[in-house]
């Protein structure tokens, strides 16, 4: 595996959304569960895949699938924290609005450099 900061970021999320996947499995909401786990690890799914781009628009159209990923899991977790009886770790969804904003940046930044060039 490649080191990086959002590529660490993103792998150490998808481990933890696998555990907060089995929660709400144990809670019974078996829908909210497999679309947060779709989501969830396609975020450092795409990211990884990133690292290995055919080309830099190749790299830039990963990093925003991965940042569409990031805002879809952010909803379902949103969505979560909404209701009652889950409970939702403030340390994932701040993690989550971080790699929101890494992805961003990183995209922005990529653009960029692709004018430049």
């Amino acid at each position: 595996m490649k080191e990086g900061p959002i590529v660490n970021k993103s792998f150490d999320f998808s481990l933890a959304i696998i555990s907060f996947c089995e929660y709400l499995n144990d809670k019974r909401k078996f829908i909210i569960a497999n679309q947060l786990l779709k989501s969830g690890t396609s975020i450092g799914a795409n990211v990884f895949e990133a690292q290995f781009p055919e080309s830099r628009l190749d790299f830039i159209h990963k990093m925003k699938i991965a940042l569409k990923e990031a805002n879809e899991t952010l909803y379902w977790l949103l969505l979560c924290e909404k209701t009652e009886e889950i409970s939702v770790k403030r340390e994932m969804l701040g993690e989550l609005k971080e790699m929101i904003l890494i992805l961003s940046k990183i995209i922005i930044t990529s653009k960029k450099n692709l004018t430049k060039n």
